[in-house]
């Protein structure tokens, strides 16, 4: 994770002028060529480790949203899917530390920034060990989880970080090229995550698992006309 993430900060800079950024119904497009799958994976594993360094996720898409200037203004907003009912699974209770007879809510969630659906997230949380106004912002609004509870000063624990989608091939740091092409379109799911997070005394109060969408690499393309004036 170390080296990625150096190489990540290392090749930020020329992502930036990367072709891939135009926005379209199918999703961000890339240069397919060696240069452009280098930045792509890049940035993936830059956000990676961002969101693995941080508790928050909604605050870490708010501080990406805004860097990558992906809508404005930039502020993450839940889109809640009201109809969705999914009882938690035995290790999800385990995970919570509470018995069959305890309440768990479910609440499934698109994280968008603008028009674009950054992450879907998958939460079963416990309401008796969060507040009323909590709770009741939970239950009547689309606010983001993490801005929620964000008082609670809590902590997150990853159980499992992957990256869903790697643009270059298995081997690329020893020489291994994938065939160039014109454009690269990732897939709709770039990382996924599986956490639990936690009141500051340890004990659990949600389980979440969040797929990040190809979305989050879909920068406006730089204007190349201002470039060296």
């Amino acid at each position: 994770m170390t080296r990625l993430t150096t190489t990540a900060a290392g090749v930020f800079a020329i992502a930036l002028t990367a072709l891939g950024s135009a926005a379209s119904a199918e999703g961000p497009v890339w240069r397919g060529d060696y240069v452009g799958r280098l930045e792509a994976f890049a940035l993936l594993q830059q956000l990676n480790a961002d969101l693995l360094s941080h508790d928050s996720a909604t605050l870490t898409l708010d501080r990406w949203c805004a860097a990558h200037q992906l809508a404005s203004p930039a502020k993450i907003v839940a889109q809640l899917d009201r109809a969705e009912a999914k009882p938690p699974s035995e290790e999800q209770r385990q995970l919570l530390q509470v018995g069959a007879d305890e309440r768990v809510v479910y609440r499934h969630v698109r994280l968008k920034c603008g028009e674009r659906v950054l992450s879907e997230a998958e939460n079963w949380y416990v309401p008796s060990r969060l507040t009323p106004e909590m709770n009741t912002a939970l239950e009547t609004s689309d606010v983001a989880f993490g801005r929620a509870v964000r008082p609670l000063d809590f902590r997150r624990r990853t159980l499992s970080a992957k990256l869903a989608w790697s643009p270059l091939p298995d081997g690329w740091e020893k020489g291994a090229r994938a065939p160039a092409e014109d454009e690269l379109r990732p897939p709709r799911t770039v990382i996924e995550h599986r956490a639990v997070l936690t009141l500051p005394n340890g004990v659990p109060f949600s389980a979440v698992v969040e797929n990040y969408t190809a979305e989050v690499l879909a920068f406006r393309e730089p204007d190349r006309s201002e470039a060296g004036r």
